[in-house]
């Protein structure tokens, strides 16, 4: 069912006329580009940015500008967008905002990748700390520069402009306004020839045309370069070549165009893509043989492309060529030795007397010879030649670099995907990879098809039979061998204090499957604590019972207590006040209530402490033993109960664990997945907490109730401000207190009392000063918060 803007009425009354009516002038590119959950956060984005208070043209440049960056490169990048605006709203003007927004879809073209796009943010950040003045004239000639530069041009010309201008801000406006001439003679000096934005359709085209497949290709920033230009790499599937090639002129004075640098580039790689794979024998290769495995690798590729495109050969040659007449003592080092190898490779007429090309030529000879079956085979007889090179480069003092120092082949790429283990799936790589499909198939389908009966978390398709297989010894196959499916990723908002606003699906939470650990560990536990479970029988039995309840002495019941009547009847005839409480009310009473426990699995949860005469024991298993019992407790009392654990290891990584589910059974393998439990990264508590509120959202009780076990504050390794995470856990709460689930934090942490309050509130926190009584405390606890 397709998502109308009128389902958001309370959003467009917040917004305005005017923006609804351009939000509805959107709607429909809106809802092409952004999924369902980005949809909502780009609406949530524009009332962020309304509550600014800043100005209309502020909101109306952001609901016309992120559908257009969405589609050029991807809809993380608006929230990207966004949140580098929530960032600079403090240090700007509305005016350089709106500017901002209004500029964004034509970076997002030029750019064409969302790694150079969030370097261009991150550009901005660093503009508005060191010369503030700079920033709008920029962005009002930001076309004009990124037509001209790349973006490490672009660095490179602000860099210079801050250096000369830090302390003038005159003179700041005036070069990045591109008003002075030297801003314009920097320019000139950054300017390259041809940029890879205007050829990427070219280029794609171009490898279809040769190999009859798409290829993804993606541009790289120029910062960072070698003695003859920044070089193409090959990485999970992506073609990474430069932003920008400048006109090439060879030894021999033959002038290569930028275009055909680029063709020569990306039909090397593709080249590589095709017929190279990934061998671990060469990843665990000495460096010094790399060099030439991979000189190797690419002389093979170029003359298997070559052999079905023979048009390549002019074009790699022309790359390729050395002066006819060489100085030898200067030109016998690395890296021209390289180039006279990789030509003597390519071209069987050249002539060379240097004795590593004829001894390249003679391993190159050897191993076209062998005539290797598949890669496997080839790679065998490639490590073979490449010890033997390396070994006579080092007989004659040739020093040559270790792998990635050469930088000697303009066109060809470093090689690092023979050597560099791909993804698990396409899916993994690319943004908003497709979900796993569960499909139901026949009994004759699963028998005739299926070559693996079970399958990994990260598996593309899971076949599911409608109705039960069982096996001869009358279990079913879901029961043996059956795994319950992993969730997609979700992603939450999180709080920033400073700017007082939310940061759009900033959070990536993942539901992962616990480790399984020995039942027999809790079983163990329960026997050794026997007097204590008893303890809690008792207090369990004096929970207030469920089922119908009788309640005497009302003056309105439903029904008449006839002894209450007769002593009425009696006091009035001897002329006493009667109690007028004859009446008897029935009601049902039921314990309609949920909950969840929600365990920090931080790596601080691993800490020991001296508190049993058996001998350490970390806060991890307390919190373990404290679990057991509260589910002990909430399985005899009936209340549906969830229980789960979290870490964490930054914003993109949030583990959500779940060891019983509400509508599964309290049984060996729950207590199993208990005892497996492990502590280990971070603690992005309201990520957490958020995610745990979807949960028991999902529940039907009147009741909700949510438990947080943590041993220290919120952290994670992604944020220096600790005073961050905690406002965005104490958000967090005051979000799930209005949909109606209370929060309660049991904190083992002793100075916990500096911002628990804060967070959960004066009266939803307990401090445990013993924290050896953990698991006594959690189920007493329990108890009486619900009586």
């Amino acid at each position: 069912m397709a998502i109308q803007l009128s389902d958001y009425p309370d959003i467009l009354e917040a917004l305005g006329d005017h923006a609804a009516e351009l939000l509805a002038s959107q709607w429909h590119e809106a809802a092409r580009v952004f999924s369902h959950s980005a949809l909502e956060a780009y609406l949530q984005g524009a009332v962020s940015l309304k509550a600014l208070g800043r100005g209309s043209d502020l909101v109306l440049a952001y609901i016309e500008s992120a559908p257009q960056v969405a589609r050029e490169i991807g809809e993380q990048a608006v929230f990207e967008m966004l949140s580098a605006a929530i960032r600079m709203f403090s240090k700007t003007s509305a005016e350089v905002l709106t500017l901002f927004f209004s500029s964004a879809p034509f970076v997002a073209r030029r750019l064409g990748e969302i790694e150079l796009f969030r370097g261009y943010l991150l550009l901005l950040d660093q503009l508005l700390a060191q010369a503030p003045r700079g920033v709008r004239p920029m962005l009002g000639k930001i076309e004009a520069l990124l037509e001209q530069m790349t973006l490490g041009g672009l660095r490179r010309w602000a860099a210079w402009g801050i250096s000369a201008y830090r302390n003038d801000f005159a003179a700041q406006a005036e070069y990045f306004g591109l008003q002075s001439e030297q801003s314009r003679a920097v320019l000139q000096q950054e300017r390259r020839g041809l940029l890879f934005i205007d050829v990427q359709r070219r280029l794609i085209m171009y490898l279809r045309a040769l190999w009859g497949r798409d290829f993804f290709l993606r541009p790289t920033s120029g910062d960072f370069e070698t003695r003859q230009g920044y070089r193409p790499y090959i990485e999970q599937y992506f073609i990474h070549v430069p932003d920008a090639y400048d006109d090439w002129e060879n030894a021999h004075g033959q002038r290569v165009t930028a275009l055909e640098l680029f063709r020569a580039a990306v039909a090397h790689a593709a080249a590589h893509v095709v017929l190279s794979q990934y061998d671990l024998r060469l990843e665990l290769a000495p460096a010094e043989q790399k060099l030439w495995i991979g000189l190797l690798e690419d002389a093979w590729v170029e003359r298997e492309a070559i052999a079905r495109f023979p048009g390549l050969l002019p074009l790699w040659q022309r790359l390729l060529q050395v002066p006819a007449t060489l100085e030898r003592e200067r030109e016998a080092a690395f890296p021209a030795v390289l180039d006279r190898c990789a030509l003597a490779l390519l071209d069987p007429d050249y002539g060379d007397d240097h004795p590593l090309v004829a001894r390249a030529r003679s391993a190159f000879a050897a191993l076209l010879a062998a005539q290797p079956q598949d890669a496997s085979a080839r790679y065998t007889e490639i490590l073979q030649r490449a010890q033997e090179l390396a070994a006579a480069a080092a007989e004659i003092g040739l020093e040559l670099p270790g792998y990635g120092d050469d930088g000697a082949i303009l066109y060809r790429d470093d090689n690092r995907y023979l050597w560099t283990a791909p993804a698990s799936q396409l899916g993994d790589i690319l943004a908003g990879g497709p979900p796993q499909v569960r499909k139901y198939v026949s009994l004759m389908e699963m028998i005739n098809a299926v070559d693996v009966e079970t399958a990994g978390d990260d598996a593309q398709e899971i076949w599911v039979l409608a109705t039960e297989f069982f096996d001869d010894d009358g279990t079913t196959f879901n029961e043996r061998e059956g795994k319950a499916p992993v969730s997609q990723p979700v992603s939450y908002p999180e709080w920033d204090y400073q700017t007082q606003l939310e940061r759009p699906l900033w959070v990536t939470v993942y539901e992962k499957r616990p480790k399984m650990g020995d039942p027999e560990v809790i079983h163990a536990f329960l026997e050794a604590q026997k007097p204590l479970v008893q303890r809690l029988k008792k207090l369990i039995e004096a929970v207030q019972p469920q089922g119908v309840i009788r309640q005497r002495k009302v003056e309105d019941g439903d029904e008449i207590d006839i002894n209450a009547a007769v002593l009425a009847f009696t006091d009035i005839r001897m002329g006493q006040q009667p109690d007028p409480r004859i009446g008897i009310r029935t009601r049902l009473h039921t314990r309609d209530l949920s909950v969840l426990l929600l365990i920090d699995l931080s790596e601080s949860t691993n800490d020991r402490l001296r508190s049993r005469s058996e001998g350490d024991v970390t806060v991890l298993q307390l919190a373990r033993e404290a679990a057991v019992l509260l589910a002990e407790a909430l399985e005899r009392i009936g209340d549906p109960f969830m229980l789960c654990g979290f870490d964490s290891n930054g914003r993109h990584d949030v583990e959500f664990y779940t060891f019983k589910d509400f509508a599964a059974e309290y049984d060996d393998k729950v207590k199993g997945r208990l005892a497996g439990m492990t502590g280990q990264l971070s603690t992005r508590m309201g990520a957490a907490l958020r995610h745990a509120g979807h949960l028991l959202d999902q529940q039907p009780s009147q009741k909700k109730l949510l438990l947080l076990l943590t041993d220290g504050e919120p952290s994670d390794n992604d944020v220096r401000d600790p005073q961050y995470l905690r406002f965005d856990a104490k958000k967090a709460v005051e979000e799930l207190a209005r949909r109606g689930i209370r929060t309660f934090c049991l904190s083992l942490d002793p100075y916990a009392d500096e911002y628990v309050s804060r967070i959960f509130g004066a009266r939803n926190y307990l401090v445990l000063d013993h924290i050896d009584r953990l698991p006594e405390r959690l189920p007493q606890l329990y108890l009486a918060m619900t009586k």
